[in-house]
């Protein structure tokens, strides 16, 4: 029970940090807050897990809170479902794929980013 409620409140947070960034951002054409979120998560949760697995006594409470509570609720990949479909069917075809393409490699670069950042904080 106290790793779900561990979750559950660091979900809650991550949750309104993508809250905070939304309204930081603002509302645009192109769904920037939530490349940002996105890009952001993947750069954290690679560096975190990779700490996690690097670092000796590293509490695995702290890695459940970090990638999994609050990582996983300020990261919106449901939201970006969302955004690059509608960007899609209201025939903004260009928009649409920048978005998918930025988000799917723009992921996949900061995580990598992430993970280099965690091996040489950890040596």
């Amino acid at each position: 029970m106290q790793r779900f409620l561990i979750v559950c409140g660091a979900g809650a947070l991550g949750s309104g940090a993508r809250y905070l960034v939304s309204l930081w951002i603002g509302a645009r054409a192109f769904p920037y807050a939530t490349l940002a979120v996105n890009l952001a998560g993947s750069f954290a949760i690679a560096l975190v897990l990779e700490l996690s697995i690097r670092i000796a006594g590293f509490p695995p409470n702290l890695r459940l809170a970090l990638a999994t509570g609050f990582l996983g609720g300020f990261t919106t990949y449901s939201s970006f479902n969302y955004e690059a479909t509608a960007l899609l069917q209201s025939e903004q075809i260009l928009r649409g794929l920048v978005y998918l393409g930025a988000t799917v490699l723009g992921c996949f670069g900061t995580g990598l980013l992430g993970l280099a950042a965690a091996r040489r904080l950890a040596g």
